[in-house]
């Protein structure tokens, strides 16, 4: 169907919410009424020729008490079929044996007759029926008694919503909608009733020129190779109305001349996108069972199964914590998709990127190809060592990575960010294996005339082409990048340095012993309003801080109160301030800078003085006596049997390298760090393997600064502007 002819049928279905609808439901509510009755009028056409067949066979059935009403697909041509004796716009002959009517030949009792003609369907319609939801707006209608009216738009002359081409009241020619062609009608409907009610406008679907380019590229390089006769999975795991697996099976079968027979799966969690979906695969011949409903990370529709082919948009910046427990029991991951790890609970578009990996086919001669949408999270969120990351590894490890293809921004229509397009494979070309090819499509791009949401720019079909040329030439050009699996991989080392400590008792920092860091305030706040009844009775003060807590709302957890009012919390605090106290007069205010020496005096002492103190007790006076000074000695932990000294590291001094994944840590180390930080070392045990894609890195074009007689211009002729400017205002 030619544009033209599109945009009218999706104007005068647009038009039928105001016409008709306004006044009864709020606009938010439009598309709750236009979309299920616009499919509906769809599926009422093509069952028109067949209804007559279909009442006989149905009497037939019922005659021979037949509950079982499947075979009835056969006479009607569709997997679905209606045994009422209605259809919304056409009467049956008179002498019909098995006579039917159209629903606008009884308006007095057009409501009743409306309910039984949906009670006609089977149970693959009946399921649409309920996902839309239709039965809740039918009182509604009555009442306001706009069902006539309704019915009358979708059935008018004036609209052509079945396959072939039809006459309207001033004699023109209107072209059939074809099943594609229905599917845009349906993703136009939806974006525009989005964008009515400020929602997401391209929640459910993806421009069609991103999922041609997305076909182009999976289908192309495979161009001969597919076997004639022989059958072909397509899968969406985010399918929203269907418009992805639509345009890749037309494309497939294009490029295969019909001679390949390719069958549709796809999951949506959106009841409303899902009943169109479904409806789309009923209207095609399709099996509506190959569409899953609910969510795939939580519930795959299709587990144990693998596809040929996959593409998708899945949502990105979405979060999946509703499917969390169904995917890990706390940190382990109990699905098998996901064993290689999950990204962060706040985004879980590569989940969807590891469900179709996972459903790879590995034990065909053509193997799997995958096409995913994704924005530039999924090329560098995540550490190393972190779930995303990890999903990477897994990826390019595999050598499944064949291309990833930057778009334009704008291209989307909810969202003007860059995004990516993630081409998989499992049976890379010769030349390609070991590799992946980086595409910059950033400038290739049409602006449109008219913004539709945050899409402001587009492909055309030269666009496409050019885009996949570049992608089947395999060639480094200034728009397209070959690199290794390995450049893209690092190593993350940790750089430990020693931890220096300088010691000195004074009176004030054992005095401050009395009170235990962790609640420092609290104590000293009770310290000095109760005095010494903290070591004999708390208890009789204790509905006066309560109440003070409660007049400055003033938080404190039942576990922190427990130990406040405890006498025995405050006398063993006090113990430990009395240690602090008897070392003190022996050590006197001296500044110590080596803590290895310190530490022994400090235990000799503790000793010879007879001081009762556990290790976490001695540890408390250690850190109320010293602070980190770099010009201190560094703290030895232990020494080796060969000599080699460990020393204690500062955590605060910790740092991280990412050393590319071929060359050697220690070269590294000792040409980047050790130069800056000679006390430094490379604790092994945390080194990590990480993953992640820069196209800023691999496609940057340097800009030169502007000269200075340039900018000095320019702020002149502001000066000067504002100056005239100033001058007025004061006139």
């Amino acid at each position: 169907m030619k544009q033209k002819a599109h945009n009218k049928v999706v104007g005068f279905i647009w038009g039928i919410a105001d016409d008709v609808l306004r006044d009864v439901f709020v606009r938010g509510k439009y598309r709750d009424i236009i979309l299920p009755f616009t499919v509906i009028r769809r599926l009422d056409v093509l069952l028109e020729t067949s209804k007559e067949k279909v009442l006989e066979n149905d009497q037939f059935l019922i005659d021979n008490k037949i509950d079982d009403k499947s075979a009835l697909n056969k006479f009607s041509g569709y997997p679905f079929y209606n045994t009422s004796r209605f259809t919304m716009g056409k009467n049956g002959p008179s002498d019909a044996k098995f006579k039917y009517v159209s629903l606008m030949s009884d308006p007095e009792n057009i409501d009743s007759n409306l309910e039984e003609y949906l009670d006609g369907f089977g149970p693959n319609v009946q399921e649409i029926i309920s996902k839309f939801k239709i039965r809740n707006q039918l009182q509604t209608m009555q009442e306001a008694g706009i069902t006539y009216a309704l019915i009358e738009k979708l059935v008018s002359n004036e609209i052509n919503l079945g396959p072939n081409e039809v006459t309207n009241s001033k004699g023109e020619k209107l072209p059939g909608l074809t099943n594609l062609g229905m599917g845009y009608v349906f993703e136009e409907l939806i974006r525009k009733f989005n964008e009515e009610n400020n929602e997401e406008a391209g929640e459910h679907f993806t421009p069609r020129e991103i999922i041609r380019l997305m076909t182009h590229v999976v289908f192309e390089p495979l161009k001969g190779k597919i076997k004639e006769h022989a059958r072909y999975s397509i899968y969406d795991p985010a399918c929203g109305s269907g418009g992805m697996l639509t345009e890749a099976e037309h494309f497939a079968e294009e490029i295969t001349n019909n001679k390949s027979k390719f069958v549709l799966y796809g999951q949506e969690v959106n009841p409303e996108t899902y009943a169109i979906c479904t409806s789309d695969m009923l209207i095609k011949n399709e099996n509506p069972e190959n569409i899953a409903y609910g969510s795939t990370l939580g519930n795959d529709g299709f587990m144990g199964k693998e596809f040929d082919f996959m593409l998708s948009n899945p949502p990105y910046g979405k979060s999946w914590k509703i499917d969390f427990d169904a995917i890990q029991e706390g940190k382990k991951i109990v699905d098998p998709r996901f064993s290689v790890g999950t990204p962060r609970s706040s985004d879980g578009q590569l989940l969807f990127l590891s469900n179709m990996a996972y459903k790879m086919k590995n034990n065909t001669e053509l193997g799997s190809r995958v096409a995913s949408v994704h924005n530039g999270s999924a090329l560098f969120t995540g550490d190393a060592g972190s779930g995303e990351s990890n999903i990477r590894k897994w990826l390019i490890e595999n050598d499944w990575v064949d291309c990833i293809i930057g778009l334009p921004k704008n291209m989307f229509y909810n969202t003007g960010i860059s995004t990516y397009i993630f081409i998989l494979s499992n049976r890379k070309q010769e030349q390609r294996k070991g590799k992946v090819q980086l595409i910059d499509a950033t400038e290739i791009y049409k602006k449109k005339r008219k913004s539709l949401g945050n899409k402001s720019n587009e492909l055309t079909k030269d666009h496409i082409r050019q885009i996949t040329d570049i992608y089947l030439d395999f060639e480094s050009t200034e728009q397209s990048r070959i690199f290794k699996n390995s450049d893209f991989g690092y190593q993350k080392i940790i750089i430990d340095r020693p931890l220096r400590l300088s010691c000195q008792f004074t009176q004030e920092k054992v005095d401050g012993l009395r009170f235990h860091n962790s609640l420092q305030d609290e104590m000293e706040y009770i310290y000095e309003q109760f005095g010494e009844d903290v070591y004999t009775d708390m208890k009789q003060h204790k509905e006066t801080l309560l109440k003070y807590w409660e007049t400055n709302e003033i938080k404190v957890s039942p576990v922190t109160k427990n130990k406040l009012f405890d006498t025995k919390y405050w006398k063993v605090q006090k113990e430990i301030m009395d240690a602090a106290q008897l070392l003190f007069t022996n050590f006197g205010e001296d500044v110590f800078n080596d803590f290895n020496i310190y530490k022994g005096e400090l235990d000799k002492n503790i000793k010879k003085l007879k001081i009762n103190v556990s290790t976490s007790e001695k540890k408390q006076i250690i850190n109320a006596i010293s602070w980190k000074n770099e010009e201190a000695e560094p703290i030895v932990k232990k020494k080796e049997k060969d000599g080699t000294i460990i020393y204690e590291p500062d955590s605060d001094l910790r740092d991280s390298e990412n050393v590319p994944l071929l060359e050697d840590i220690d070269t590294y180390f000792k040409r980047e760090v050790l130069p800056h930080v000679s006390d430094a070392w490379i604790d092994y045990s945390k080194t990590t393997i990480g993953y992640e894609i820069s196209f800023t890195k691999y496609f940057y074009k340097y800009k030169p600064l502007r000269k200075l007689e340039e900018i000095t211009k320019d702020l002149l002729a502001i000066e000067n502007a504002s100056d005239g400017l100033l001058k007025k205002i004061l006139i």
